[in-house]
């Protein structure tokens, strides 16, 4: 359904770090930036991109959004959450931990306050 998904950063050195740390943390590579400046990370099929906004305004973070990750495994959540915090991220919602589903999951908001979550698929 998806192509992509484009967020905001205020600051896309700040930002790189941190994604850089929690796409490796899931078996993922280092994001890289095209022509344009902006930031691409390609993981399993799904592609997300930094910018600085166009229009010239600050980069908010969508309030009520979330952004979620594939996760192959709990060891990979729990080290995207590590890795995360590590970078700038802060920690959110519940400690990272299964749901009545059997999906394990944890979130984060970036340094730019985007709301991620990184999760297992569902084994109920």
């Amino acid at each position: 359904m998806f192509t992509h998904i484009m967020i905001g950063s205020n600051d896309l050195e700040r930002a790189k770090s941190f994604y850089d740390a929690t796409f490796v943390a899931l078996g993922g590579n280092p994001g890289e930036m095209d022509a344009r400046g902006r930031l691409i990370y390609v993981h399993e099929g799904g592609r997300l991109m930094i910018t600085t906004p166009i229009d010239g305004k600050p980069a908010t973070a969508a309030n009520g959004g979330t952004i979620g990750i594939a996760a192959a495994s709990q060891d990979h959540v729990l080290a995207w959450h590590a890795a995360g915090i590590a970078h700038g991220g802060t920690a959110i919602e519940s400690p990272p931990a299964e749901r009545p589903n059997g999906a394990f999951v944890a979130y984060l908001r970036d340094p730019d306050r985007n709301k991620l979550t990184a999760r297992t698929k569902p084994t109920k």
